[in-house]
């Protein structure tokens, strides 16, 4: 039923935000191919795009084709490319899913669409259309903060041992999980972290890595998080967590994706305005982003081969 394909991606992955230009609210892709290039380039072991990071609900579906296309331009061929296929209706998925393969994205990632809350069974029927209809394979997305419905496990195990999904993104913070899956569908279900705060502890359980919003702006430092942990250097994994917590916080003290899109303003690596109805940062966040990333955009740079403009060592409040 399913054309499976195994999956090449792990490891960090930034969930990458979506550049708008400043002058006519277009999409940027030129900035969002820098993004894709700088990730491929620092250690990310595949890039997302046209996620809720990406404000994939507020691109319309010629646009998504355009970021996709942007992010495989910026990427070379260097590491997969992910392509969010979110959408109100298993219609509307089949179809950016379908398009997503056109324009040469990798792998899929496919959650319960948003509002409706389907049922368990109606969960799966949206995600087998998906597997169905297109030969990527797919992360299953499961992320009840913003579909108002969670995957239970054996939703999971069912959509696996069918052959449906190849992957979980899981954004439940739920720590235990990764052991349950594992003891349901074998170490064969990749799983990735979604929640920036729980990656080190997730790794630590089993988890295959992570999508996530902090790498847009420390791909390096976050790729040097993952392999402390995978290569067992326990005080390196620590200090690295402990450097990395702060900015984390700091990137969902207002809804995502408006403060990382504060940040790589900062580091001038993109306009930092969101489309309504989401507004800029307010000041009190762009403060503390901009308390936070001299030293860590200094830090980033020590491990990179490939330099940030300048503006990345001297952040400022930008209004």
């Amino acid at each position: 039923m399913f054309r499976y394909h195994r999956p090449s991606f792990g490891g960090v992955m930034p969930a990458l935000v979506t550049p708008f230009r400043a002058a006519d609210g277009a999409l940027d892709l030129a900035a969002l191919a820098l993004l894709a290039e700088r990730a491929a380039l620092r250690g990310a072991g595949g890039v997302v795009v046209c996620g809720s990071t990406g404000e994939a609900a507020a691109l319309s579906p010629a646009e998504q084709a355009q970021a996709i296309a942007g992010a495989v331009e910026g990427v070379a061929g260097r590491v997969p490319v992910i392509a969010g296929v979110g959408a109100p209706c298993t219609e509307a998925a089949v179809k950016l899913a379908l398009q997503a393969e056109r324009c040469g994205a990798t792998a899929l990632l496919a959650a319960p669409p948003p509002y409706v809350r389907p049922s368990q069974a109606g969960i799966a029927a949206h995600l087998r259309a998906i597997a169905a209809a297109s030969g990527l394979p797919v992360i299953l997305y499961d992320v009840p903060g913003r579909s108002a419905v969670a995957c239970e496990d054996a939703t999971v195990a069912r959509l696996f041992e069918e052959g449906a999904i190849q992957a979980l993104k899981d954004a439940t913070a739920d720590l235990a999980r990764p052991a349950r899956l594992r003891r349901l569908c074998g170490a064969e279900l990749l799983q990735f972290c979604g929640d920036d705060a729980s990656v080190a502890a997730h790794q630590a359980m089993g988890g295959a890595g992570c999508i996530s919003v902090t790498a847009n702006l420390l791909p390096g430092l976050c790729r040097a998080l993952f392999d402390a942990g995978r290569e067992g250097e326990a005080g390196r994994l620590a200090e690295l967590r402990d450097t990395l917590a702060p900015l984390s916080e700091a990137l969902f003290l207002e809804s995502n994706p408006v403060p990382v899109k504060a940040a790589l303003g900062l580091l001038g690596l993109c306009d930092a305005t969101p489309r309504l109805p989401l507004l800029r940062a307010t000041a009190a966040t762009q403060a503390a982003l901009a308390a936070l990333l001299p030293e860590l955009a200094a830090r980033e740079e020590s491990l990179a081969r490939w330099p940030l403009p300048r503006a990345a060592l001297t952040p400022v409040a930008r209004h």
